[in-house]
């Protein structure tokens, strides 16, 4: 039978295109267990598979590959060819990805559940793969087809509802994105912008935080501080590792962290925070 990978309890998010071997073999050191590979990357995982050439033991997973833009059959073809060559480390994260940005966004969740049909087809199995997930319609797709899921921009409330949905033994690895930056108004200043734009004016993440408790006027305008403040921990490296930590005693079984800005150096973050986590 196949093994889910083993993620550890944290892991680092970043822009697929903005990974290197060098910064992949400095995650490892730090301590994290898992990357994960955002803004979508393509089916042929070419970044993926550098980093699991560049670094030992460290997981590598993607969140999430778009069922729009790449076939699950050219997906399933890097799959193994990944998994050939490095057995167990790689996690195949999918998702539909936002409604707005997608022409052929038609029924999701019937796209979701025909892409992994597919899959299963293809031959990717189902402990190898986690779903983009944030209702409870498509979490309990997660929990059902899938080692569980991958919620983007919540917090850990979101994280105590989506554990009751999943069940008590699947993935759940949560992102949240951190600024390493004591006064909460410059750290508001460095977070509030890649919060807002483009997530506060996308429906499957504004309807999420509805779900929440957050009104329409707290996420207009660019979002309140109180939203801005829960969706992006900031302050000293043990503050941050603090926030990262409710995801866990929330139920997650992996939190995975985001450093702001995104075209930062990020290396000192990922030193401190970890060094915070490890304490």
């Amino acid at each position: 039978m196949t093994s889910t990978p083993e993620l550890g309890k944290y892991g680092v998010w970043r822009l697929h295109s903005a990974f290197t071997p060098k910064l992949s073999r400095a995650i490892e050191s730090f301590g994290y267990g898992t990357i994960w590979l955002g803004g979508s990357p393509p089916a042929d995982l070419t970044t993926t598979e550098e980093i699991l050439n560049a670094t030992e033991t460290v997981v590598v997973a993607t969140g999430i590959v778009n069922i729009w833009s790449d076939a699950a059959a050219d997906v399933a073809q890097s799959y193994h060819r990944l998994e050939k060559k490095h057995p167990g480390r790689f996690l195949l994260g999918i998702g539909a990805g936002h409604p707005e940005a997608t022409q052929e966004y038609t029924k999701p969740y019937d796209a979701l559940v025909s892409y992994l049909d597919d899959l299963d087809t293809a031959g990717v199995p189902a402990e190898r793969r986690v779903l983009a997930a944030l209702g409870p319609k498509v979490l309990a797709l997660a929990a059902d087809r899938t080692a569980g899921a991958h919620p983007y921009l919540t917090t850990p409330e979101h994280t105590r509802e989506a554990r009751e949905a999943l069940g008590p033994n699947k993935i759940l690895a949560p992102e949240h994105k951190v600024v390493l930056e004591s006064d909460p108004q410059k750290a508001r200043e460095i977070g509030r912008p890649p919060v807002n734009n483009p997530y506060l004016h996308l429906r499957n993440y504004t309807n999420n935080l509805n779900r929440l408790g957050y009104s329409d006027e707290e996420i207009g305008d660019g979002g309140s501080d109180r939203l801005i403040d829960a969706l992006v921990a900031h302050g000293t490296a043990d503050a941050i590792a603090g926030r990262l930590q409710e995801h866990l005693a929330a139920g997650a079984s992996h939190v995975t962290l985001h450093s702001l800005p995104d075209d930062a150096d990020p290396l000192e973050t990922y030193r401190e925070i970890g060094a915070a986590l490890l304490r």
